[in-house]
C-alpha cells in the first residue's frame, strides 16, 4: 500500500500525462481499492454493532494501523458525535494518539519517496492520510451530517507531516510524556477550537443528524480527493469562492430569522396591548 500511494501522488502531479497513462498509475497504485476494502470492513463491523447487535473483534495481521483504520471509521459511521468539531478531536485522540499510534515513524519520509529511497520502510506508511480519505468519501455522501468540512481534514493531514504543534509529534504516549510536549508545545485542538479559527473549519450547511449514515462503497461512489492529491493541478477558487458564498447566505438566513422572531414577538406584545384596551361607550 506504502509504494502504490506514491504511485499515486506522482502521477496526480504529472499534469503532462495522457489520459492512459494517468489512468493507469491511478490503477496501479491500487489506493482507490484501499479505501473500498477499508471502508467496506468498517461498514461490516458497523452493521454487525447496529443490527445485529453482536460483539466484533477487529485486529490486523501486522499491526494496529487495520484495527485503527477499521474502528475509527466505524464509529463514525455510528456516532453522531464523531461528526462533530470536538467528537472527530477526540476520536483521534482516543483512538490514534493515545492508542499508540507513531505519527512519526509512519510519516518520517514523504509518500513520494519510493520504498528502497532515504531507507524508507515498512513503518513509513500514510495509515492516517488512508483514515483522512476514508472520512472525505463519507462526507463526500453525507455533506449535511458533518460539522466540519474537508478543510479541517486537509489541515490535519498537514500537521501530522509537519507541525508547529506538539499533539502529533512522538511515537507514543510515553515519548511525549518524556519529552514533556504537553508543557513545551500548543496543543493543535486548542488552536482550532479558538473563536477565531474554528468558523473557518465549520460546515455551512450541518444539520445534526442522529441516525447511523450508511455509506456506498461502490467504485462510483468514490471519488479522487482533489483537494489533496490534486492541489497544485487544479485550481480550487471556485469550490473556495462557493463554500464562502454558501456560509455568507447561511449566516444572512440566520439573521433574517432573528430578525422575523423578533417581530413576531413585537407583534405579539402589541396584540396584547389591544386586548387591554377598552372601548368607552358616547355618552348621549
Amino acid at each position: 500500500m506504502y509504494f502504490n500511494a506514491s504511485l499515486m501522488l506522482i502521477a496526480c502531479s504529472d499534469s503532462t500525462m495522457y489520459m492512459d497513462k494517468w489512468l493507469s498509475r491511478l490503477d496501479a497504485s491500487t489506493w482507490m481499492t484501499h479505501i473500498k476494502d477499508t471502508l467496506d470492513c468498517a461498514c461490516l463491523v458497523a452493521q454487525c454493532l447496529d443490527k445485529e447487535g453482536a460483539s466484533v473483534l477487529v485486529h490486523g495481521n501486522e499491526s494496529l494501523d487495520a484495527t485503527l483504520l477499521v474502528t475509527s471509521l466505524a464509529q463514525i459511521i455510528l456516532n453522531p458525535d464523531c461528526r462533530t468539531v470536538r467528537g472527530i478531536q477526540a476520536l483521534i485522540e482516543r483512538e490514534w494518539l493515545q492508542a499508540g499510534h507513531p505519527f512519526p515513524r509512519r510519516v518520517s519520509h514523504s509518500v513520494y519517496a519510493s520504498a528502497t529511497a532515504n531507507g524508507r520502510t515498512k513503518q513509513n506508511a500514510p495509515t492516517f492520510l488512508l483514515f483522512l480519505d476514508c472520512v472525505m468519501q463519507i462526507m463526500n455522501q453525507f455533506s449535511f451530517s458533518f460539522e466540519f468540512t474537508t478543510n479541517l481534514l486537509i489541515f490535519l493531514f498537514e500537521h501530522s507531516y509537519c507541525s508547529s504543534f506538539g499533539t502529533f509529534l512522538g511515537n507514543c504516549e510515553a515519548e511525549r510524556v518524556k519529552l514533556k510536549l504537553a508543557t513545551r508545545t500548543a496543543s493543535l485542538w486548542s488552536y482550532i477550537n479558538r473563536p477565531e479559527i474554528l468558523p473557518a473549519y465549520l460546515n455551512p450547511v450541518y444539520e445534526p443528524n442522529n441516525s447511523v449514515i450508511w455509506p456506498s462503497v461502490a467504485p462510483v461512489s468514490l471519488v479522487l480527493w482533489q483537494e489533496v492529491y490534486l492541489r497544485w493541478v487544479v485550481d480550487q477558487t471556485e469550490q473556495k469562492n462557493a463554500l464562502d458564498k454558501i456560509t455568507t447566505i447561511k449566516e444572512k438566513d440566520k439573521e433574517l430569522r432573528l430578525k422575523a422572531i423578533r417581530l413576531q414577538r413585537q407583534l405579539t406584545e402589541m396584540e396584547k396591548e389591544l386586548k387591554l384596551v377598552t372601548i368607552v361607550p358616547a355618552v348621549n
